[in-house]
């Protein structure tokens, strides 16, 4: 059957608040640097108060992914839960205009739309801290086993893990694609997400998923080894398509045959933010595929796309993908 979407994905609907912070404001505030910390609504609206100059937007990795796969013209659908509030209509009004589909159904009850406050310290790093509210409201019943296999790829946040009804939401979703003969993606999200569900990942890799995204720390995390070789070497082992992105040393990639694909980093002219660069290489990935590309051009369009997000603050992308992938030949 012809499918309708390129990818469908699945992920927590959240604003982003995004700042330039020194090291030292993250000192006073205890916040953990480069990582993603869950916090309540007190501990949100306090640092939302001590954040300079921020831009607000809004965000969630696979929510970001399905962005970057509508600037580069891919046709696409997400599926996450928001509060009937002003920041839940202002998500699903920011997806909508960028021409992604969103149509789940609002809560209109319960914990507000979440946020996640991100301070980026000039070393480009950032350390988000999360308030999941509203996202956490996603379930079985907000789940459109049609619509999922209409999708040639069902594309899967891990930070949808740290949740029962979501991840009950996840497994629907799952069986849906499956039965439908799709492929599914799942991102590792980060490796403290790897360290608390390493042992329910690796059980999703023996038959439900297809295509795993990560970059080499939460590789490493995921088969608990402390370089990056070892991590590689059971990335080959593996029967689905890994792909692992090692930051200024571009990515790698292990397919089904154990064959490896390299491809090296995107030049950028100054390195500002960091925010959304897995995000938007998975956007660039998943783009190739559903083209068709080879896995070294997939790896190239992630590439294109993760150089233009790192250059700017936010998650997503300000340039046309599709004219930078062009540009570039591809």
């Amino acid at each position: 059957m012809a499918s309708h979407y390129d990818v469908l994905g699945i992920g927590n609907a959240i604003v982003d608040v995004i700042f330039a912070a020194s090291d030292e404001f993250l000192l006073e505030h205890t916040i953990a640097k480069s990582v993603m910390t869950l916090i309540d609504e007190f501990r949100a609206a306090r640092l939302v108060d001590a954040a300079q100059n921020a831009t607000q937007s809004s965000g969630g990795s696979a929510a970001n992914t399905m962005a970057g796969l509508a600037s580069f013209g891919a046709h696409g659908c997400f599926v996450g839960k928001v509060k009937k509030d002003r920041l839940g209509r202002e998500f699903a009004e920011d997806l909508k205009r960028i021409g992604v589909q969103f149509d789940t159904r609002m809560a209109a009850q319960g914990p507000s739309t979440a946020c996640c406050i991100i301070a980026v310290t000039p070393d480009g790093h950032r350390s988000m801290n999360t308030y999941l509210g509203a996202c956490r409201e996603l379930t079985p019943d907000d789940i459109n086993s049609a619509q999922v296999g209409a999708a040639s790829v069902l594309y899967v946040e891990g930070y949808m893990w740290d949740d029962e009804h979501s991840k009950a939401a996840i497994r629907k979703a799952i069986a849906a694609a499956k039965g439908a003969g799709r492929k599914v993606a799942f991102t590792l999200s980060d490796p403290f997400c790897v360290g608390r569900y390493r042992d329910e990942f690796l059980a999703l890799m023996k038959g439900d998923i297809d295509i795993l995204f990560a970059n080499e720390e939460e590789a490493k995390a995921l088969f608990e080894v402390e370089n990056f070789a070892p991590a590689l070497e059971a990335a080959r082992a593996w029967d689905g398509l890994a792909v692992i992105t090692r930051s200024e040393k571009g990515c790698v990639v292990a397919d089904p045959s154990g064959a490896v694909h390299m491809q090296p980093a995107e030049p950028v002219a100054k390195l500002l933010d960091t925010t959304g660069a897995g995000d938007q290489f998975a956007a660039g990935f998943l783009y190739g595929l559903s083209k068709e590309r080879s896995l070294t051009m997939c790896a190239r369009l992630g590439s294109i796309a993760a150089a233009e997000v790192i250059s700017h603050y936010g998650a997503r992308p300000e340039q046309s993908l599709k004219a930078l992938a062009a540009k570039a030949g591809l």
